[in-house]
């Protein structure tokens, strides 16, 4: 069984790598941001908990699947995902912020089951992600773009 403590170490675990996505979410002025991020992933991380915490208490009581519960996690971060992407006549807005909530919902439920050392990778993955390809994204594609063309930007 997992002790008081150590629950409250994944929480914190996901507060924190959650605060980082979310922190670069928040300067490049995305409406879910620092906040949005955070509460996902803590919340997430708390539903994981919960699971395994009535798995360990019931197994010997009742057949039960505590990713069941992990399952509804990730499709109700579907409708919160949703509600972050704009369509525009210039395009699609929010897919990546949408992305980044999933992401750390994912995160939020790795936590929660233990897997530390693999939810910092991914951490540094995602800010690798947005921090860096952007910029080598711009490079790369607007060198085939033909002249006088401009090639459309996902902007988020």
């Amino acid at each position: 069984m997992i002790t008081d403590n150590e629950m409250v170490l994944r929480i914190l675990i996901a507060f924190v790598l959650s605060g980082l996505i979310g922190l670069e979410r928040q300067i490049c002025r995305h409406q879910a941001g620092l906040r949005t991020h955070i509460l996902v992933c803590v919340g997430s991380c708390l539903i994981m908990l919960t699971s395994l915490h009535v798995f360990d208490i019931y197994k010997s009581v009742a057949n039960m699947d505590p990713t069941r519960i992990a399952a509804g996690v990730i499709t109700g971060i579907g409708f919160l995902g949703a509600g972050t992407i704009i369509r525009s006549p210039e395009g699609i807005r929010g897919l990546t912020t949408a992305s980044s909530l999933w992401v750390v919902a994912a995160l939020g439920l790795s936590i929660g089951c233990g897997f530390f050392k693999v939810s910092v990778v991914v951490t540094l993955l995602v800010l690798l992600v947005l921090l860096f390809l952007r910029g080598f994204e711009r490079v790369m594609l607007n060198k085939g773009v033909p002249h006088g063309h401009k090639r459309q930007e996902e902007g988020d």
